[in-house]
């Protein structure tokens, strides 16, 4: 028995380890990092690897290494965005309207802006209406990693209103999803995984356990909503959305509480990772570089990012106070909202997502938009990391002159 308790231990350690924003960010980071370097090592075998496919035919699962991430690992990533939505509802900052509505109407600004900015710096580049959405999404777990390691030590508020905003984000990134990139709709199908779908939540409201009815379940709900049409990570965030947040008297946890606990590391550790490292491999050359940051459709995600989700989310929450639809905790500055702001252009994950599902039939543009976001998140992260850490040292001599 002795060699097999270290394992469960460092097992049960690393998942902890894992439910860390910051852990979660870094094996993202990383992974990134290694597609890059393996792209432009080794372009060929990185994109034999992700062409690689394998499935069923007859399901109409043969799908290649790339699409098995966006469709099937990601619904795992997006059943815990959908469980965290639920909890912010009833639990969160957003079972409170007054509490809700500044980071909601920052949000919502936050999708728009950076789609207006968009389609101005773009306007007229062949196949530019296509990636409207790209800049409308904030990574959730990009976005807080950084606030994490950056500016722990700064007001619970500002966490809550980045990942309240980032919640609802989430949830207009998924409409947009189902609503504008479905091409070819399979209605039956679709109206089968609704009510699979339906079948889950009743179960959930019944108080009925075991994670033998509910994984069958939802397999079934993810394979009826991918042969559809719509996309499959649609199914994750209605699951997530379905999953029971309120404990029982005789229950420790409530089902979603479990389902984070146990399903987030590997969402963390495995699923975001892999995504990661395959979607975001491209070949940087100094020419062809030059070339990408001079392409209208790629300075427009870039523009969308970085200057769109900060007017946005800035300017919708500052109007949201200037017009009492709203108010600013009193723990907060209009400085921590502007370091904050600007962290929302993170875009990465659901970016990365929307710009394969834009562009999917042109493999070069995938490439010239992924480039974009890399860019525009990286140069968010910086830029707010700095006024973060600004912040930070204001508030600690703060303290030290009181």
């Amino acid at each position: 028995m002795w060699p097999f308790r270290p394992t469960v231990r460092y097992a049960r350690q690393l998942a902890e380890a894992l439910r860390a924003e910051t852990v979660g960010g870094i094996l993202m980071l990383l992974a990134t990092v290694a597609a890059l370097v393996w792209a432009n090592v080794s372009n060929d075998s990185y994109e034999a690897l992700r062409t690689a496919t394998f499935g069923p035919e007859a399901l109409h699962l043969h799908l290649t290494l790339s699409q098995w991430a966006q469709n099937g690992l990601l619904t795992i990533f997006f059943f815990i965005a959908g469980v965290e939505v639920k909890e912010e509802f009833v639990h969160g900052e957003l079972s409170n309207l007054r509490s809700a509505a500044l980071p909601i109407l920052a949000s919502v600004a936050g999708m728009i802006v950076p789609v207006l900015i968009y389609l101005a710096v773009s306007w007229g580049a062949p196949g530019a209406g296509r990636g409207w959405a790209i800049p409308t999404a904030t990574d959730i777990a990009f976005a807080l990693a950084v606030l994490a390691v950056t500016a722990s030590s700064m007001p619970a508020a500002l966490r809550a209103f980045l990942l309240t905003s980032a919640v609802v984000d989430d949830l207009g990134a998924i409409t947009v999803i189902a609503v504008f990139f479905t091409e070819h709709l399979n209605l039956l199908a679709l109206l089968a995984g609704a009510v699979i779908i339906a079948l889950y939540g009743l179960l959930q409201a019944k108080r009925v356990r075991g994670l033998w009815i509910y994984l069958p379940l939802a397999l079934v709900a993810w394979y009826l909503v991918e042969i559809s049409g719509v996309h499959a990570t649609v199914a994750g965030v209605a699951l997530g959305l379905m999953t029971r947040v309120h404990s029982d008297s005789r229950e420790e946890s409530s089902p979603g509480e479990r389902a984070d606990h146990y399903i987030r590391p590997v969402s963390a550790g495995f699923v975001v990772p892999v995504f990661a490292f395959l979607s975001a491999g491209v070949v940087l050359g100094v020419e062809g570089l030059g070339t990408i940051l001079s392409d209208r459709v790629v300075l427009g995600v870039i523009a969308g990012l970085v200057v769109g989700k900060f007017l946005g989310v800035f300017g919708g929450a500052w109007l949201a106070v200037r017009l009492g639809l709203a108010r600013l905790s009193e723990e907060l500055h209009w400085r921590d909202m502007a370091a904050v702001s600007i962290l929302a252009g993170i875009g990465f994950t659901v970016s990365l997502l929307i710009g394969n599902l834009a562009y999917g039939d042109d493999p070069e543009r995938v490439n010239m938009v992924t480039t974009g976001v890399l860019v525009a998140s990286l140069t968010a992260s910086v830029l707010a990391t700095i006024l973060l850490r600004v912040r930070v040292r204001h508030r600690l001599n703060a303290q030290d002159d009181v």
